[in-house]
């Protein structure tokens, strides 16, 4: 079954309404971005959901330390690094990792070999002002003649509940990672998390992954 999770969480209730709602995981922001959180209220939301829950931190370019002592601090899961960080930094990390790539051609896969280490990997669109979240979708047919596991796939950049399923049908990622495409005027959308979900969980019934 796909996994699903549900970035940018700034409230209490939208990570209550995810994890109800059947969310695989909920990602909060610590690089600059409209939907960054503070540290402290990154804790406060992780205390209130079930440990079933992977409670992902994003980051662009933070030190070893920052990462460390904010996961140590959120009780994060997993770091998400969307910067420059390279394969001889994330393997120096004590934590699980999760490394995306901004995906603009079938060459920018190539990077992906050389960071054996990651425990998943995220692709992502290059477009938009920021290192992820800006709710822009990448030609999904470059991954289509690319061999990669699928099992550490997880795919972002533009996917809300119009196009989730067809994302899911053509590319088989083990999770889809939603931001934008669950808000309303900037704002996370209980109506839309829900449908998201629900779609996600309907179209991968047929599919079986290993669980993050």
């Amino acid at each position: 079954m796909t996994l699903v999770k549900i970035c940018g969480i700034q409230e209490v209730k939208h990570a209550q309404i995810a994890a109800q709602g059947g969310a695989d995981a909920i990602g909060f922001v610590f690089a600059p971005s409209k939907r960054q959180i503070s540290v402290n209220k990154a804790a406060e939301i992780a205390k209130q959901l079930p440990s079933t829950v992977n409670k992902i931190g994003v980051f662009v370019n933070a030190s070893k330390q920052e990462l460390e002592t904010t996961a140590h601090a959120v009780g994060l899961d997993f770091v998400q690094l969307h910067g420059d960080e390279t394969p001889e930094f994330c393997e120096q990390l004590d934590l699980p990792y999760i490394k995306s790539f901004r995906i603009q051609s079938e060459e920018d896969l190539q990077a992906l070999n050389q960071y054996d280490s990651a425990t998943y990997f995220l692709l992502d669109s290059a477009s938009g002002p920021y290192r992820g979240g800006n709710g822009t979708q990448f030609d999904w047919s470059i991954l289509d003649n690319n061999d990669f596991n699928h099992e550490k796939f997880i795919l972002a950049g533009g996917l809300n509940p119009d196009n989730v399923q067809q994302a899911i049908k053509q590319t088989q990622p083990m999770m889809v990672d939603v931001s934008s495409g669950v808000e309303t005027d900037g704002q996370k959308d209980e109506t839309k998390i829900n449908q998201f979900i629900n779609l996600v969980k309907e179209r991968s019934t047929c599919h079986t992954h290993n669980q993050i």
